[in-house]
């Protein structure tokens, strides 16, 4: 058996299919973009479904691949088992009615005994108890005795839904009896650990329809994935997948930050587990685009990064350390995937914010957790419910053992079996979400069996005359289409552009002399042809009908000259604020343009007035835009940048701006750059972790927006009575008076503040032997009770002072204790929490120092008066 490193493993793989023929496929996006029935790419065989349903023809019919992949289904599994993981990456080849069961059968075979020189006598496979022809292969081609060619069932036949499925072939390596369980059934599919599945050889050669019925394919594929890590413990001979040179410098690096072992005590192994799995998943997505945030993956990808911060804490890891680990994962993966060693700042960055946030997100979910103790603490209770167990752990990351540890200490039990009642709930909501998403063929309708062909003219014409080839209306074709339906309309040719690339639907008009309809939305059908989303405003209209198709000219115009401004914008962007720059999503409307990058920080006034005037300078020298079509690698050696979310081929086509911008794009753009005629930013904001976003104007908007702008400066004069020349000295003016009268008045108020803590100071009370100061300090602003509170701990040593006031419409309530009285369980932030909840109101903050509000002014004396009572409570639990 070869001793290979991962990096070996996979070059050598795709290298054996490639001398067989195959082209060899790189890796997609982790992010389906063109797939809206997968949150992730989950398998090797994803990102080539189109093949696989005949939507698109591959370049050749036999392809191979190392496939990088995001599995979330069995988070809570990772760092217990030796081989469950988020991110895998999936050697695979594939037959598009090419070769099939003998070829990838014997092919396994050899690749697996001459190539890697695994033990012929250590494996074994299963086969489906129909399959006599993969079970002949097996037995009679390869020479795998009878004994170790296991039938099954349901393990051995692949489906998801509807579409193309088929028997599979799992080959299992024997790891020795000292891994079994030591029953004497132990075999192939065994859930103890001897006997290791390494490859699965999927037989599509069914199609299943609605009704369940299976149907011959006509043309047969072969889908095969064997994943690299499990591969890589066997050549390697270590007892798990983390235990490779795929995972391996990872876990040290971590043990060097923890300044602890890995290996030692299997308690704290799991949290090395779960940190390296995690950040491996994290490094992959970021560098795909995917930045943790609050929805769909983002939010995945957040929660796996929570969950490696938790583990980190476990090791004794409280400040942020996972961007450490984003340097090991590049140098491991780099040489295969630059994307994560070209993004390796940038990754580190989202890293590093993100761990930062979380930490100020584990503090106010901590706030939060206190409040609910208090709450049950008078209600005379001793248990936290799962409800709110689970909503601390989804809400805020909040781990249910460290709700445990902070409820313990006060006498609180937690509702475990309610928490894992609630989790369980989410997850099966999530498994229902992803069932009724999942499968080889989502459910178009009548447009999934509409194959004829239709030609884009729209990027040198806007109006021609189209033949109807189909009506579709509510998911069935139909004959005709009558006044007030709305239809989806396929023609023979068309100038309308489908909504792609951040650019929108062109609209316009398709008339014939008995039918006239508006055009509401053009998108792709799932055979490629743009389909016409329609109203039927008058007449009826029959397919194969002759009309005329006229795109909204002005609109399109305007549309042109802002997607070609955002080609002008990303360049301006990467030259201001550097390379790391990469767009992260855009829109392109007629009236704006919206286009979303990668940064950190808001950017200064500067750089934006920067970035707007290198694009208005590539505008005014009126550059020839050429488009042309050209080979994908020919574009990227002339420097093209791939727009966010694109699908590119083999042929690609080019946007070129001057010497300034080349991107891959198929949009519409002006044939020159002057014919923008200005560029304005509107805006710029953060919308995302790294990620932000800038609202432009370009052209008849820019005119429009400099007209608003000059309008608001006319009305700011005349309300200062002034000139718009004079201005800013009048602004000066008025806010030196302004400041003049806040200094004034903070005099005032400091004098004020000092005769109530002189009156204050003189209203202490004893309760139990603690000194209290309470009171409503009439008319009072937050920033004036501080101070009060301040002057008080100033004057007396030893004392609690809690003060309330309503002010502007508002309760404010501020708790102030001494260093001494903290020290006998004393806490403001708690204190301050229990008198606000009387108003109807909520807060806290630390022990010396917090701030409330409330909503009941009436009640605020009352509350006031029960201090003393909540103060004696908190002098008993602590004592």
């Amino acid at each position: 058996m070869k001793r290979l490193s991962g990096q070996e493993i996979r070059r050598l793989y795709k290298e054996f299919f490639a001398e067989r023929g195959h082209l060899v496929f790189p890796s997609a996006s982790l992010v389906p973009h063109h797939d809206p029935t997968l949150l992730w790419i989950n398998a090797g065989m994803a990102p080539l479904k189109p093949y696989f349903d005949g939507r698109e023809i591959p370049e050749r019919p036999r392809i191979v691949s190392s496939q990088k992949c995001i599995r979330t289904n069995d988070i809570e599994n990772v760092g217990h088992t030796a081989r469950h993981q988020t991110f895998f990456e999936m050697l695979g080849n594939f037959s598009f009615g090419d070769y099939f069961k003998r070829e990838a059968i014997t092919w396994a075979w050899e690749f697996l005994t001459q190539y890697l020189e695994l033990d012929p006598d250590r494996l074994s496979v299963t086969v489906h108890v129909t399959d006599d022809e993969a079970y002949q292969i097996w037995h009679e081609v390869v020479g795998l005795p009878d004994e170790r060619i296991v039938r099954g069932e349901e393990d051995n036949f692949w489906e998801i839904g509807e579409g193309p499925c088929g028997p599979c072939a799992e080959i299992f390596y024997d790891r020795g009896v000292e891994f079994g369980c030591g029953s004497p059934d132990c075999g192939p599919g065994c859930d103890c650990d001897r006997f290791l599945e390494i490859w699965n050889l999927v037989f599509t050669q069914y199609n299943k329809d609605k009704s369940g019925e299976y149907s011959p394919l006509p043309k047969k594929n072969i889908d095969t994935g064997m994943g690299l890590e499990r591969i890589a413990s066997v050549l390697q001979e270590v007892n798990s997948n983390f235990e490779t040179d795929l995972f391996l410098p990872i876990l040290e690096r971590i043990a060097e930050i923890a300044k602890r072992p890995f290996g030692q005590d299997p308690a704290a192994d799991v949290h090395f587990k779960i940190i390296a799995d995690h950040v491996r998943t994290v490094v992959f997505a970021v560098g795909d685009g995917v930045l943790p945030g609050n929805e769909g993956r983002h939010y995945i990808i957040r929660r796996l990064l929570r969950r490696a911060v938790r583990s980190g804490r476990k090791l004794g890891l409280e400040k942020p350390f996972l961007y450490q680990l984003v340097p090991v994962v590049s140098a491991i993966m780099g040489d295969d995937y630059p994307e994560v060693r070209e993004k390796q700042e940038l990754i580190g960055r989202v890293v590093r914010t993100e761990e930062e946030r979380f930490q100020a997100t584990l503090a106010e979910g901590e706030a939060l957790l206190l409040e609910l103790v208090d709450r049950i603490r008078r209600a005379g209770g001793d248990r936290l419910s799962g409800e709110e167990a689970f909503r601390l752990y989804d809400t805020f990351g909040f781990p249910v053992d460290l709700t445990e540890e902070i409820t313990q200490e006060h006498g609180i039990a937690v509702d475990r079996e309610g928490f894992q009642a609630e989790l369980e709930a989410q997850r099966e909501r999530a498994r229902a979400a992803r069932q009724s998403v999942e499968g080889m063929n989502a459910t178009r309708g009548a447009l999934e069996s509409i194959t004829a062909v239709s030609r884009f003219i729209g990027y040198n014409q806007l109006e021609c005359e189209a033949t109807v080839l189909a009506i579709v209306e509510n998911g069935q074709s139909v004959e005709t289409a009558e006044d007030g339906a709305e239809v989806q309309v396929i023609l023979d040719q068309t100038p309308f552009y489908a909504e792609s690339g951040g650019q929108i639907a062109d609209a316009g008009t398709i008339t014939a002399e008995h039918v006239q309809m508006t055009v509401l939305d053009v998108q792709k059908a799932p055979h490629g042809q743009n389909v016409h989303t329609v109203r039927v405003d008058s007449g009826i209209l029959h397919t194969g009908d002759r009309v005329h198709a006229a795109v909204d000219k002005a609109a399109r115009r305007d549309i042109a000259k802002n997607h070609t401004a955002t080609h002008l914008l990303h360049k301006a962007l990467r030259e201001v604020l550097g390379t790391h720059v990469a767009q992260a999503g855009s829109l392109v409307e007629p009236d704006r343009l919206r286009f979303d990058f990668s940064h950190f920080g808001a950017l200064s006034a500067q750089e934006l007035e920067r970035v707007e005037e290198l694009v208005n300078d590539a505008i005014w020298r009126d550059d020839v835009v050429e488009i042309f079509e050209t080979d994908l690698d020919a574009a990227k050696a002339m420097g093209a940048m791939a727009l966010f979310g694109e699908k590119y081929g083999k042929r690609v086509r080019v946007v070129k701006a001057g010497d300034w911008s080349i991107e891959l794009c198929g949009g519409c753009h002006v044939e020159r750059t002057g014919l923008i005629g200005q560029f304005r930013i509107v805006s710029e904001s953060g919308i995302g972790s790294g990620v932000r976003r800038i609202e432009a104007v370009t052209g008849r908007g820019a005119y429009r927006f400099a007209q608003s702008q000059e309008r608001l400066l006319s009305e700011a004069a005349q309300r200062l009575k002034t000139t718009t020349a004079d201005l800013v000295g009048r602004i000066d003016r008025v806010l030196e008076d302004l400041h003049e009268r806040d200094r004034e008045l903070t005099s005032l108020r400091s004098r004020l503040s000092q005769a109530r803590a002189d009156e204050l100071a003189n209203q202490v009370i004893d309760v139990a032997g603690i000194p209290v100061v309470a009171a409503v300090v009439p008319d009072t602003d937050m920033e004036g009770l501080r101070q009060l509170a301040d002057s008080l701990r100033e004057r007396l040593d030893s004392v609690v002072v809690v003060l309330g006031s309503h002010h502007g419409g508002k309760v404010q309530l501020v708790a102030a204790v001494s260093a001494d009285l903290q020290t006998r369980g004393l806490h403001a932030g708690q204190i301050i929490r229990q008198v606000a909840q009387i108003t109807g109101g909520g807060g806290g903050g630390r022990a010396d120092l917090a701030q409330a509000g409330g909503r009941d002014a009436a009640k605020l004396p009352v509350a006031i008066e029960r201090v003393p009572e909540i103060i004696a409570d908190a002098v008993k639990v602590s004592g």
